[in-house]
């Protein structure tokens, strides 16, 4: 009879409440609120005005920039960004290896071409790497802020200004972040965010593009909010102004309600992410040193987001333990909402990647990159599980029930092998 305490092999789980343990994102009264009254006020908005107009100052107002775009969603967000930037067919933008798959698919839609980069080992792009794969058709760099932890915005700014390169940001996974006390989102030229469902700031759906270039800003415009907006924004001097009718034919606007939304979240989102800061460095401190576990480096400079707590597993202190089976074993212990990636995966995997001319014409060719370009990025993500990251007091239990598990499974791995 086997007599280990791990709850797959017969022991007492250690997480005892009942699932699910983690949702996104906390409806209050307020929001039932707001959300009723755009219900009644307006379910389509055509212009800059109303709760769009409110929620875009706002969130200007949060991050300190002169202009910010909603949008229907943060891919839509980022594909009005790079069309704006002037991103066109034959440019290359370098994309960090390891992402969600949207960082880069906008860039096929534009006749673009996105050259995947390797990531070091804290999963963060690896700037050699990129500099070896830069041509005289590399026209941008994209930063990402994976998991809400910022990149290092001082190494990018110096590399994209050493190679003349256009510094894009996708910050979908950091809103509130920050670097040196300077908010994710406004180091280059434009960034561009999502607000869907489990964002750190969430409108259900959603997503927006936040610049200070002006005529960038008219180009975001005439990319997805076409005709009433384009026309009362733009001016009637500008060279641009003569397409305000059309724009460039697509419709992305945000919807009224979801707006409404995100609008009422973000008076709460430094809060959240507040509680956030608590739980996670509760959960980095309780996991720190445990055997096969590494807990994610936080440099001075940054302010995470903790869109998610990725953790590193190193199965050679396991014995070699497969992580699929140490996931099965956490699982076990109640610990449901502890994960491994899924699509934010490295992209060099996806058929889109390997074969674009199946489903995009003009991509005949493909681009097709070897899988073994990006040992980085294969080895991080095989390696990664991650973990919600509560924001309030009443979720302390929580939070330490699940590094608990992840330590009793750690620990007793042996019995597992």
């Amino acid at each position: 009879m086997n007599d280990s305490p791990l709850a797959l092999l017969g022991g007492t789980p250690a997480v005892s409440a009942p699932g699910p343990h983690f949702t996104w994102p906390p409806i209050t009264e307020a929001d039932r609120q707001a959300v009723a009254r755009q219900l009644e006020s307006a379910v389509s908005i055509p212009d800059r005005s109303g709760v769009v107009a409110d929620l875009e100052d706002a969130l200007a107002s949060y991050l300190g920039v002169r202009h910010v775009v909603t949008t229907c969603t943060g891919t839509a967000a980022l594909h009005s960004m790079y069309a704006a930037a002037g991103i066109g067919p034959a440019d290359e933008v370098l994309v960090p290896a390891l992402t969600f798959h949207a960082t880069a698919t906008p860039l096929f839609h534009l006749g673009a071409h996105p050259v995947l980069a390797d990531i070091n080992d804290r999963g963060q792009l690896d700037l050699e790497d990129a500099a070896r794969r830069i041509t005289a058709r590399t026209k941008a760099v994209v930063a990402v802020h994976l998991w809400g932890l910022p990149e290092d915005m001082d190494a990018l700014i110096s590399f994209a200004d050493d190679h003349e390169l256009m510094l894009l940001e996708d910050g979908s996974h950091a809103h509130g972040a920050t670097w040196n006390g300077r908010h994710t989102g406004t180091f280059g030229t434009a960034s561009a965010f999502s607000l869907n469902g489990p964002k750190p700031l969430s409108a259900g759906e959603g997503g927006f593009v936040a610049t200070d270039d002006t005529d960038l800003y008219y180009r975001v415009l005439l990319h997805g909010q076409y005709n009433k907006r384009c026309r009362r924004e733009i001016p009637a001097t500008h060279p641009l102004a003569r397409f305000a009718v059309t724009g460039m034919g697509l419709k992305l606007r945000i919807h009224p309600l979801a707006a409404a939304l995100a609008h009422t979240q973000l008076t709460r989102l430094e809060n959240h992410l507040a509680g956030r800061q608590a739980v996670a460095a509760r959960m980095r401190t309780a996991l720190d040193g445990v055997p096969g576990i590494r807990v994610p480096h936080v440099p001075v400079s940054a302010r995470p987001s903790w869109y998610a707590l990725p953790l590193r597993y190193e199965p050679a202190e396991l014995g070699g333990l497969p992580i699929e089976r140490f996931l099965e074993a956490l699982h076990a212990e109640g610990a449901t909402e502890a994960d491994v990636p899924g699509s934010t995966c490295p992209l060099h995997t996806h058929p889109l990647f390997q074969t674009p001319g199946a489903l995009l014409p003009g991509y005949a060719d493909g681009q097709r990159q070897p899988a073994d370009t990006f040992p980085a990025s294969d080895h991080v993500h095989a390696a990664t599980l991650k973990l919600p990251v509560w924001h309030h007091e009443n979720d302390v239990d929580l939070a330490d029930a699940y590094t608990t598990a992840i330590t009793k499974v750690a620990t007793h791995a042996k019995d597992l092998l």
